[in-house]
């Protein structure tokens, strides 16, 4: 980062988040509220914590049940992104993916010994009824959620803009790789480098890009992996199977107008394996794909190698 630029690190919710700052005066507020901002979509949407909203949800499936504008924001965002990938990104995985051993935080998740014999499809983002006007949620019985994707990328998205309208400083916001930008660009842009693991550090990225506003989010096969019955699975789930997708691609990353639209896109895109390069133009944004042999592919203007 440049020396004009402040910069704190720390790890939360399983990851590294991170917040930069123009004003180096600002860096400790800002970290303090992204602290506060983390804490607070952890407490409504973690599936880990037995006193978290989603809990309650899951303890209380089958009738409606009033939550917070926090955890009912989150919902809708992870119904719009299905419905939007058309179900490839689908927030009814949750018993999909503990079924196959990550039921915990990930530092805590061992190799498991048989695969589970109820893998199959999930019951779908069209279960999940959202009711505004009470802000209340109804599940099936049954049906556990599981937020992980968009929620990481909507905190993102809400920090940002959170820390850029209470400091009046231009920030940067990265929750595991996942980043949105708001309020005023540094010159050039904000810098992101993109690497199957976020935490490589900054001279072994596979390549650096610059974004003014918006966000941009990579989803990989590669990390948050484990076995079960010996064979390799990973945290991206295929709601058509219910099961780790097949690692076609190793990495994809896309920039959107936000982190929660970039996010939908390069998770979806994982899921749809060879088939996102024909499902990708629709959406309009600039996305690079590396594949299971390392051939990077792009669609929609990504910069080429060694450029921003």
């Amino acid at each position: 980062m440049s020396a004009l630029l402040a910069e704190r690190s720390f790890r939360a919710i399983g990851t590294a988040a991170t917040v930069v700052v123009l004003d180096p005066a600002k860096a400790d507020d800002a970290e303090r509220i992204l602290r506060a901002d983390i804490d607070a979509i952890d407490l409504a949407c973690s599936r880990f914590r037995p006193d978290s909203e989603l809990e309650y949800l899951h303890a209380n499936a089958g009738r409606p049940i009033g939550v917070s504008a926090l955890l009912f924001d989150a919902l809708e965002i992870a119904c719009q992104v299905a419905q939007r990938t058309q179900g490839a990104v689908d927030p009814t995985v949750g018993n999909a993916i503990a079924a196959l051993g990550y039921d915990r935080d990930f530092a805590e998740v061992g190799d498991a010994p048989a695969a589970p014999s109820t893998l199959g499809p999930v019951a779908g983002y069209s279960h999940v009824h959202l009711d505004a006007r009470h802000r209340t949620v109804r599940i099936p019985r049954g049906v556990r959620l599981d937020l992980g994707s968009s929620a990481k990328a909507y905190v993102a998205d809400w920090a940002a803009d959170h820390i850029a309208g209470m400091l009046g400083t231009g920030t940067l916001v990265s929750i595991g790789g996942d980043v949105a930008v708001a309020g005023p660009p540094p010159a050039g842009g904000w810098p992101v480098g993109i690497a199957v693991d976020s935490a490589t550090p900054a001279d072994e990225v596979d390549q650096v890009v610059a974004i003014s506003h918006g966000g941009v989010a990579s989803s990989s096969t590669a990390v948050r992996t484990w076995t079960v019955d010996g064979a390799p699975v990973h945290h991206i789930i295929d709601p058509a199977t219910g099961t780790s997708t097949p690692a076609y691609w190793r990495l994809v990353s896309a920039a959107g107008a936000t982190c929660v639209q970039a996010n939908a896109v390069s998770t979806a895109a994982v899921v749809w394996g060879e088939g996102a390069l024909d499902r990708l133009p629709a959406f309009g944004q600039a996305v690079r794909l590396v594949r299971h042999d390392g051939q990077v592919f792009t669609v929609g203007g990504w910069p080429e190698e060694g450029s921003r």
